[in-house]
């Protein structure tokens, strides 16, 4: 069984973007996969922001990634780039540190002008990072997603979860197609 990790690249709580991952980590749950999740905003500040490699939870996490068969990785929109957490978090890992992986970017933001932020500033770093396979990323409109009290994510737009059910389904997709070639 595919085991999928979520890297939830918010710094703030509560998140629509943390809400879309765990809406996908129970849509591809339902579907027999594996899931967990990363938050980088509960990960040591310290190690993130002075480049602490070997810090204790780098380390953690570099295992928790290590282990994963696919990755989504789920980061709000700031002025047209993924958040600077993440990106701190991405340059500590290593150079190899998604290879033989499929990857889903998603993404969360105000305004349809930040869509390419996905293709121009996420996906060469993931492929950089030797992601095997970086699948089209799926970009939401902060208007089409509305948290719950008990931090569930409501689509107030169908074509948005059709969206990221196309994404989600392409992942699962992939696995489908490794396992048949085994």
């Amino acid at each position: 069984m595919a085991h999928i990790l979520t890297i939830g690249g918010s710094p703030s709580t509560p998140s629509r973007s943390a809400g879309v991952l765990e809406h996908a980590r129970a849509y591809l749950n339902e579907r027999g996969l594996q899931t967990s999740n990363l938050s980088v905003r509960d990960l040591d500040s310290e190690e993130l922001l002075c480049g602490k490699f070997n810090g204790p939870t780098m380390l953690k996490a570099k295992e928790i990634v290590a282990s994963a068969d696919g990755i989504i990785i789920g980061t709000p929109v700031y002025k047209a780039a993924y958040t600077g957490v993440l990106k701190a978090f991405l340059d500590l890992l290593p150079q190899s540190a998604l290879a033989n992986k499929a990857v889903l970017p998603v993404a969360t933001g105000g305004t349809l002008a930040h869509m390419l932020a996905i293709d121009y500033a996420l996906k060469p770093v993931l492929s950089n990072l030797g992601a095997t396979h970086v699948l089209t990323g799926v970009y939401l409109l902060d208007q089409h997603l509305e948290l719950t009290n008990d931090q569930d994510i409501w689509f107030t737009s169908h074509e948005a979860e059709e969206r990221l059910t196309a994404g989600l389904d392409s992942l699962i997709e992939v696995f489908a197609n490794r396992s048949e070639r085994v």
